[in-house]
């Protein structure tokens, strides 16, 4: 079911709220919002709307059979390239970066974010369709930029879909199965990267792809491998 509104703060907060008042939202259920004027990404970050753009968010409540909720990133991550690729045009093409970002073209297409309340997961999605926000530490872009921005509404109905599928495949089949999935849809081993750790250290190596629970394994110059469990990634 989507549930869509002219103009909200952040559809993240918005559920969360819901949640938290007892609504009983379920799997499938998502509040897409037209505009949105206190988003927020990862990190603090602030992320508002961009008219036209999709802005929404979803609900899957966990189970007790169900993988780790922090992998529902990398679940996120494959519905939106899925709903996104049809879209790029070669020879541009769209990729996922660890842990909730897809970049075209090494620029920042869409965005993930992941909350948590009791059994629920809230699961926050952007994709500039229409335009991209300036950013100062990184660059943006939309998938205008490229093609005719996708309606909105369209737009929303292939993405739900193809998070829904996700969904159950991640329930079905468990992590190996969509670790294998994301590392097709990502940059390739070997792509050099830097981590900003949340202590404030930065690292530089490459990427050496994920592990079994989903943690990003760098391979830094000493020879040695570092598993990241959080941080900033970007690509070096």
């Amino acid at each position: 079911m989507i549930e869509t509104v002219a103009v909200t703060g952040s559809t993240n907060a918005d559920l969360l709220a819901r949640l938290a008042a007892g609504e009983p939202l379920g799997d499938g259920f998502w509040l897409v919002a037209r505009r949105q004027n206190a988003g927020r990404g990862r990190l603090g970050r602030i992320w508002n709307d961009g008219a036209g753009n999709f802005m929404g968010s979803g609900v899957v409540r966990l189970t007790q059979t169900d993988a780790h909720a922090g992998s529902l990133a990398l679940v996120a991550g494959l519905a939106v390239h899925e709903a996104v690729a049809p879209y790029v045009p070669a020879p541009h093409r769209a990729m996922l970066k660890w842990p909730n970002d897809l970049l075209v073209d090494g620029a920042k297409l869409a965005g993930i974010l992941l909350e948590r309340i009791g059994d629920a997961v809230v699961v926050g999605i952007g994709v500039n369709l229409a335009q991209s926000p300036s950013l100062p530490d990184r660059a943006t872009c939309a998938l205008a930029d490229l093609v005719p921005a996708p309606d909105v509404d369209a737009f929303a109905e292939r993405l739900t879909s193809a998070f829904a599928a996700q969904v159950a495949l991640w329930r079905s089949y468990g992590l190996g199965p969509l670790i294998s999935r994301w590392q097709a849809a990502a940059h390739p081993v070997g792509t050099p990267l830097s981590v900003s750790e949340p202590s404030g250290s930065t690292l530089h190596g490459f990427f050496a792809g994920l592990d079994e629970q989903g943690a990003l394994r760098l391979s830094l110059a000493d020879g040695t491998t570092r598993m990241i469990h959080a941080g900033d990634i970007n690509l070096a």
